[in-house]
């Protein structure tokens, strides 16, 4: 008797120390478990509180780069503003310098009018020295003289203030310049006043009119 109920204490024992420790080994596992998860979230908050670290340094290093550019540019704008202000206060001093020694000759040449005693032939060789001067002047400054007598008529150049009959020339030819004209870098400042030959009536045209 005493050996078989020894037996079924065993029996009985066995599954509830069995079972005590699942649950020991269950709460351990959780415990264990619980323990990773703390430490695999506190790894990521770390992490996170590194990323955002490092991208308000990069917000900082650009904010800090577009404050640069932008004080670069104003800058170039202010360098640029006074290069355009000065260009238009001396855009005509290579011009004016060309002009000096043409009022120079001129001064000269109005000085030189008493002591040439009435001498015509100096007072002209003075004058068209002074205007060769002159031309040559406005040349290099882009400026270019149109004479266009003996050529053929260009409206673009040219402004006809008469049309006349011509034996002598061909038709649409500037016999004679009124007014020179002038163009600047290949842009017209003024066209030439010119007089252009007109095509003359056939001669059977005109007999026919006499007898009529």
């Amino acid at each position: 008797m005493g050996s078989e109920e020894q037996t079924d204490q065993e029996n009985i024992e066995q599954p509830a120390v069995e079972t005590e420790e699942s649950i020991v080994g269950e709460i351990v596992e959780d415990a264990l478990k619980d323990e990773a998860e703390g430490e695999t979230a506190a790894s990521e908050e770390v992490d996170l509180q590194a990323a955002l670290d490092a991208a308000t340094t990069r917000a900082d290093e650009n904010w800090e780069k577009l404050l640069l550019a932008k004080a670069e540019v104003e800058n170039i704008r202010r360098r640029t503003q006074k290069d355009i202000e000065k260009a238009h206060r001396f855009s005509v001093e290579k011009f004016a310098k060309e002009m000096l020694p043409v009022v120079d000759s001129l001064e000269m040449g109005l000085a030189s009018v008493d002591a040439a005693e009435g001498d015509v032939v100096a007072i002209k060789e003075g004058m068209e020295l002074t205007h060769k001067q002159l031309l040559a002047s406005l040349e290099k400054s882009g400026v270019k003289q149109i004479n266009p007598e003996g050529e053929s008529f260009n409206p673009d150049l040219h402004q006809a203030i008469s049309m006349v009959p011509s034996p002598d020339h061909e038709p649409n030819t500037v016999i004679q310049v009124f007014q020179k004209g002038y163009t600047l870098n290949e842009r017209l400042l003024r066209p030439a006043m010119v007089i252009v030959s007109q095509p003359q009536a056939p001669t059977e045209t005109k007999k026919i009119d006499e007898q009529a």
